[in-house]
């Protein structure tokens, strides 16, 4: 099992964005920024009709979910068809869903967050065409 690349200590949730090294909390990440990353790129904002592509490379499955944590486990090429999904990017285009989403990442209760998201008809809408947009490539395998 790997562990973090900052600590040592924990195994890695996540990646640096510019550097790619696996670190396994904020505070790591704090640390790595500091010490030893270069600064990410600034980008220009993303075109919506411009092709999205995908570094399957750069994804596994130890980066999106524990082991312990899978119960329905969606393959990554599967995952990868919600960046290509028009009707995915229509839906993201509206603010109040992408203000939804954000309150859901960054809530401490993942849990009660998605209890109450799911209340609202807009991300209900979501969460229908991100299951029917993997489910179709599953019906086609």
């Amino acid at each position: 099992m790997q562990l973090c690349s900052v600590c040592s200590e924990h195994i890695p949730k996540y990646k640096c964005p510019a550097c790619k090294i696996r670190y396994c909390s904020l505070g790591c990440y704090k640390r790595h920024k500091v010490d030893a990353c270069l600064p990410v790129e600034q980008s220009t904002p993303p075109d919506p009709e411009a092709k999205v592509s995908f570094n399957t490379e750069a994804w596994t499955v130890e980066d999106l979910l524990h082991e312990d944590d899978i119960i329905d486990k969606v393959p990554l090429q599967r995952l990868q068809l919600l960046g290509q999904s028009k009707e995915l990017r229509d839906l993201l285009c509206n603010p109040h869903l992408r203000q939804l989403l954000r309150s859901v990442d960054s809530a401490a209760s993942k849990d009660d967050a998605m209890k109450a998201a799911m209340q609202e008809p807009l991300f209900v809408e979501f969460a229908d065409q991100c299951l029917k947009t993997v489910e179709n490539e599953a019906d086609g395998l």
